[in-house]
């Protein structure tokens, strides 16, 4: 088997789960509940965790706040901050490529009278730095920019996009889902406000993700109930997934540079053997600014989704589009629908019918990417022969 998915989740270092289960058997006391020792013990480990998601992103412990997935600390941000303006500010801007955690809570506001300028990107997929200095008004109250696309790799210029808001004093947003736990990340270089960050994207657990707020950024809650994670997020923390994803901050804070190295190598030479395998293949995202172990593509008149069951039936498991919105739910062809980042970086779509997505991990393998550049070639083959459009073109 190659699992080359990881952007939809990596699996859980074998030390992180270690580090979990006394919390699901032993220590399962209530952080809440610090008075006696078995509550102690949990609220204790809860901080320790903090500390070291805080230590990875070059934050302060009372920065982070838990949350349960990458999802729900983008709508923490992008509706936290809206509510807190009352209505003063009633301007937004993002990049057209944005995950929809991102996009989809702002449909709610532009009901309400907001304005949501989406910033065109390249055929690279980068946002164009005067294009935002352009859109930034008086009243714009947030500018959310991801650090790098899940579906097409490109990494965009954060630290000055962050430093543009800076000047113009509006608040800037980081979805760093995708690339925490692999990049250096500081979120004072940075120069952003709140970034998000899950823990299933670099070797820890599903259901702990965080979100860092800068000291005097005003969110507001969008739970009601008691105080927990400062009155950000009220409710019984999972401590035993937020532990696991404190660890798995620690061993990236300490190993992130070697396996990233490694990732990079190994992508590298995935990337050049497709390159030389057919001519009617096209890489998408940026060339150089990229996540470390990605790679992605499209082949001409060949159905995203067609190659992707095809490389599953060989063990080979991929991605076409973001995890989050995958084609391959569709009951049949009529409720395929277009990748919105495809047709924002100009892909054709009329020869182009999907994407696939290579994501590498710290465990990726030279066998498994040989794997991939031995049987992709037959399934092409069989695809080209199957598809009417290839061979009208022909």
């Amino acid at each position: 088997m190659a699992f080359l998915d990881n952007v939809a989740g990596t699996k859980p270092d074998s030390r992180v789960v270690d580090k979990m289960l006394p919390f699901l058997t032993e220590h399962y006391g209530n952080p809440s509940a610090h008075f006696y020792p078995l509550g102690r013990e949990s609220f204790e480990a809860v901080q320790e965790a903090r500390k070291q998601v805080a230590a990875l992103i070059g934050a302060e412990e009372e920065e982070i706040i838990f949350t349960s997935c990458g999802t729900e600390s983008n709508n923490l941000a992008v509706k936290g901050v809206l509510k807190r303006q009352d209505g003063k500010k009633k301007h937004v801007i993002i990049s057209e490529i944005e995950h929809f955690s991102v996009q989809n809570p702002l449909i709610s506001f532009m009901n309400d009278g907001y304005e949501i300028t989406k910033l065109k990107v390249a055929d690279n997929g980068l946002i164009n730095l005067e294009d935002l200095k352009k859109a930034i008004r008086p009243d714009t109250a947030l500018v959310s920019v991801m650090l790098g696309n899940p579906e097409i790799g490109t990494v965009q210029f954060n630290e000055e996009i962050g430093r543009i808001c800076k000047e113009k004093g509006v608040i800037y947003h980081i979805d760093a889902v995708a690339g925490a736990g692999h990049m250096e990340i500081d979120v004072n270089r940075l120069n952003c406000d709140l970034l998000s960050l899950a823990s299933q994207n670099f070797y820890g657990p599903r259901g702990a993700a965080a979100l860092y707020i800068r000291k005097g950024t005003k969110v507001a809650s969008l739970m009601q109930g008691g105080h927990q994670e400062f009155g950000y997020r009220s409710g019984s923390e999972n401590v035993a997934a937020i532990v696991g994803m404190g660890e798995a901050a620690r061993i990236a804070k300490e190993e992130m540079h070697i396996y990233s190295a490694e990732m990079k190598r190994l992508s590298k030479r995935l990337w050049d053997g497709l390159a030389n395998m057919f001519d009617f293949l096209h890489f998408t995202g940026h060339p150089e600014r990229r996540l470390p172990g990605h790679v992605s593509f499209w082949i001409e008149f060949i159905e995203g989704e067609s190659l992707l069951m095809w490389l599953a039936l060989k063990g080979i498991y991929a991605a076409s589009g973001s995890a989050c919105s995958s084609n391959i739910l569709a009951e049949d062809e009529e409720d395929l629908q277009a990748s919105p980042v495809l047709t924002a970086v100009g892909v054709p779509s009329d020869i182009c019918a999907g994407s696939i997505t290579f994501s590498l991990s710290r465990y990726t393998t030279d066998e498994e990417v040989d794997k991939v550049l031995e049987e992709l070639p037959g399934i092409v083959k069989r695809l080209c022969e199957m598809s009417p459009a290839y061979n009208r073109g022909n």
